[in-house]
């Protein structure tokens, strides 16, 4: 399979790239440490149209294929992975409500998250259940035209700014317990609706990532996502498979950016009278991440346009995400490696990426899950190595 890229995906890319360049690296380092919200960059991120990424071009978004989607995330990463977690989330819950919501839904929502003039994002983890939804405990009690809904959410990234809120809930319980799960369009001005605190990371720093308490909240039946419920589970894993190749797209972005700054301090930095990418010790390091980085990039490409065919892509999508964020993981730390102890200052940048690289083995479902999905899929016959 041929993956070049487009003229217009070209193109796309170069614009993405001169916006990382102009906007965000000059104040990546500063803003991280110092815990500064990028309101700045977010705002030419909605002028630019990309908090509209994964709308329909009727409700006013981009329409964007999947390869163009993952230009964007690992463009913006490799500047500040951070950021792109303000569209990241974002763009999941679009996609989930232009591809699942009814007519109202979309009308009421679509035309200002594409702007970005209100933005979103998607409650699935709680404190007891992460990689097992079917373990929430978050329940919605239907009492009229309303349901009342109970329980905490945490680790959700935009939840300051998210309007609305799509909350996996318990609408009944079932056997299995997939079959009673719903998807709930919160309005955060709903009584009883809080975040209650802001959690501290290692990394990802920028964007808020939050914990939820939903105490009694009512929510209009008409809020539930599709008008039907028990497609909540699978509305959700839907979404996350697109959310998979964001994720990989992001660890691309990062394991570019650390391998881009050890090539540069190499070049540049002289032991025992010359450059120390002169050492061949250091010329393995760059060679394997060189190869393992285009090897992520087309891995990722791959399932993007496997999406863009209209195909299920548990299976590619698991696959670019573990992959590539194992390669962002070890390029970070050889990049770290590579500056030796300058590597472990915050004045170099490689500091900062070697503490976003391993939320993106984490996130959006941990490598040891993505290796079964993988696995499970080529055993059942619904995955195969090969073209």
């Amino acid at each position: 399979m041929d993956f070049e890229l487009s003229d217009e995906q070209k193109a796309f890319r170069e614009t993405l790239r001169a916006f990382v360049e102009k906007e965000i690296l000059p104040v990546a380092t500063e803003w991280e440490h110092s815990g500064r919200y990028p309101t700045e960059i977010v705002e030419k991120m909605k002028q630019m149209g990309l908090f509209g990424l994964t709308v329909p071009e009727e409700y006013g978004g981009l329409a964007a294929d999947m390869v163009s989607f993952a230009l964007v995330f690992e463009e913006i990463a490799r500047g500040w992975m951070g950021v792109a977690g303000t569209i990241g989330s974002h763009s999941l819950a679009c996609w989930m409500i232009a591809k699942h919501g009814t007519d109202e839904q979309k009308r009421r929502h679509l035309l200002d998250l594409a702007t970005g003039a209100r933005r979103t994002a998607i409650a699935l983890t709680e404190p007891g259940a992460g990689t097992d939804l079917q373990g929430i405990q978050t329940r919605a009690v239907r009492d009229g035209d309303h349901y009342v809904v109970t329980g905490t959410k945490t680790w959700i990234t935009n939840a300051r700014h998210a309007d609305p809120l799509p909350v996996l809930v318990k609408t009944s319980i079932t056997e299995p317990a997939h079959k009673g799960m719903s998807v709930l369009l919160v309005d955060p001005a709903s009584p009883g609706f809080g975040v209650s605190r802001d959690l501290p990371k290692l990394g990802y720093k920028g964007t808020e990532t939050c914990e939820v308490v939903l105490d009694e909240v009512r929510v209009p039946v008409s809020a539930l996502l599709g008008g039907v419920e028990g497609r909540g589970m699978q509305q959700v894993l839907g979404g996350l498979e697109i959310g998979r190749v964001n994720i990989a797209a992001r660890a691309v972005g990062v394991a570019q950016a650390a391998y881009d700054a050890a090539l540069e301090y190499a070049r540049g930095r002289t032991a025992f009278g010359q450059p120390i990418a002169d050492f061949q010790a250091v010329q393995l390091k760059l060679a394997d991440l060189a190869t393992e980085i285009q090897a992520a990039r087309l891995l990722t490409y791959w399932a993007a346009s496997r999406a863009d065919g209209g195909n299920r892509v548990d299976m590619e999508a698991g696959m670019a995400k573990y992959f590539a964020s194992e390669v962002a993981l070890k390029a970070s730390l050889e990049a770290m490696r590579i500056h030796g102890g300058y590597g472990y200052s915050q004045e170099f940048v490689v500091e900062r990426l070697y503490r976003d690289a391993p939320l993106m083995a984490i996130g959006e479902g941990t490598n040891d899950v993505q290796r079964l999905v993988i696995a499970r899929a080529l055993v059942s016959g619904k995955g195969r190595v090969g073209w």
